[in-house]
């Protein structure tokens, strides 16, 4: 009897374990995306109107190099001028110590306008203003009218960073006031910083077809977790 009792157990755990196991297996497989070819990336990006800011002169190398640029190397950018400019207009460089010092802010203002006049939207730019000591420095300045603060802080080794997000935070802005689903989103500060356009719809896209590291764009409030003010 106690044998027949230790049988029917076993069974019990053998069918319950075989269950939890094929359950197991059908979520892994729901959870599963399949890997998409260069080409199929390009298709599904256009249909997204990724590439509608891009010239039409341009569209064939620009698609080309995305991909191009996913088939080999899992890497989310187009095709880049001798100049450093992006064909797509949505991609930037921006060099965050440029960007910090001088009249970097006005240059790359004038840089992303591009951008904005593709969308047939406003970017005027005026009333800069500075002012600052050994150890402080205001720096403000008016998009449309409306006023921004690019930096105001005590000297740190963080201004290149903060000045980069206030960029980023201040063209959204102007973006969302105007109606617009497109965002600016961080890639990398620094002397090689880089930001891109896109909206939601296109950045998720992004983020479940490339990888998710320090390439790649992000949500500002994700990007800035590995900086401390």
């Amino acid at each position: 009897m106690e044998s027949k009792i230790i049988f029917v157990i076993g069974l019990v755990f053998f069918f319950a374990f075989r269950i939890y196991a094929q359950k197991s297996e059908k979520k892994s497989s729901d959870n599963y995306i399949k890997k998409l070819s260069g080409r199929e990336i390009v298709s599904e990006l256009n249909k997204l109107k990724f590439f509608n800011l891009t010239d039409k002169k341009d569209l064939k190398i620009t698609k080309e190099d995305f991909e191009k640029s996913y088939d080999e190397l899992s890497f989310f950018e187009g095709h880049m001028r001798e100049d450093l400019s992006f064909t797509d207009n949505r991609f930037y460089f921006i060099d965050s110590e440029t960007l910090f010092e001088g009249k970097g802010l006005i240059q790359y203002l004038e840089t992303v306008k591009a951008s904005f006049d593709k969308l047939n939207l406003k970017l005027l730019i005026s009333d800069e203003f500075e002012d600052q000591n050994d150890k402080h420095l205001l720096h403000k300045i008016k998009l449309n009218g409306n006023e921004y603060v690019a930096f105001d802080n005590n000297f740190g080794n963080y201004d290149w960073t903060i000045a980069y997000l206030n960029f980023i935070v201040m063209l959204n802005n102007e973006l969302k006031i105007q109606g617009s689903d497109e965002q600016f989103y961080p890639i990398s500060c620094g002397n090689d910083g880089r930001i891109v356009l896109m909206t939601k719809e296109q950045f998720k896209f992004v983020k479940m077809n490339y990888p998710n590291d320090k390439d790649h764009p992000k949500e500002i409030i994700d990007w800035k977790d590995g900086f401390i003010y």
